[in-house]
């Protein structure tokens, strides 16, 4: 089965970018902000979507940045395939959720929602400067890291 990932590239006007730090199935992921595409959504409304879920936060969906070119099976669904597209992305509103200063940083609402439903997140912003694909967790999100440094945004 092919599973189709969206995910938002945000650089603020400081030139940092937003993570997304969760912890998920007993492991601990640094990755972009956003999800998977449900039946009968686009991606840019996927994406928005995302942002809506997980930050409470208006997005624009700009342009498209990198959508994986090679076969990437699942971390999580052995025989699965990984699809992901990446869009810029920029605020349409201020960003009210807790920003925090280091990695997995969970606050205790967010250790509620683990208590929960056995997965929690938050989310920080790294420095343009200091942002490396070593940063990320994922094999496709280290990918699209290396990009973004060799990149002009």
């Amino acid at each position: 089965m092919i599973t189709v990932r969206v995910y938002g590239i945000l650089i603020n006007e400081q030139q940092q970018i937003l993570v997304s730090d969760e912890y998920i199935r007993g492991q601990y992921i640094t990755k972009f902000c956003g999800g998977g595409l449900e039946e009968g959504e686009g991606t840019k409304d996927c994406l928005k979507r995302e942002f809506m879920e997980e930050m409470n936060l208006l997005v624009e969906v700009m342009d498209h940045f990198y959508t994986t070119d090679y076969y990437q099976p699942s971390a999580f669904k052995k025989g699965d395939q990984i699809l992901s597209i990446y869009y810029h992305v920029k605020t349409l509103q201020k960003i009210t959720t807790p920003l925090r200063e280091l990695p997995f940083q969970f606050d205790e609402r967010e250790m509620d929602m683990y208590n929960t439903t056995g997965q929690t997140e938050t989310f920080r912003f790294i420095n343009k400067v200091d942002f490396t694909a070593d940063c990320m967790t994922l094999p496709i999100d280290k990918i699209v890291a290396e990009k973004i440094v060799n990149s002009v945004y």
